[in-house]
């Protein structure tokens, strides 16, 4: 078995929503995050951009993304790419 880096695009429900605040739950709730980025969309709404490392076992990546979808002020959590380490 060997490990992966997912990286996800994580959607705040709103403008409004504090992303340093984001930031710190995601760094407090999810295990192997290696990085978060901010990427802006458009009309002032900002998406974090996160690299997440966990094993290649199969419904990691899954487990991770309902993870984060959980956490209040998150609107979606989302795949974008998954590479090999």
């Amino acid at each position: 078995m060997g490990n992966v880096v997912l990286i996800l695009r994580v959607m705040p429900e709103s403008p409004d929503v504090d992303l340093q605040d984001l930031k710190s739950r995601l760094r407090a709730e999810v295990k192997g995050l290696q990085d978060i980025r901010e990427e802006p969309i458009g009309f002032g709404l900002k998406a974090l951009k996160i690299a997440v490392v966990v094993s290649d076992a199969g419904g990691e990546s899954d487990a991770i993304e309902a993870q984060i979808m959980a956490l209040d002020g998150v609107e979606r959590a989302e795949i974008i790419e998954l590479t090999l380490t």
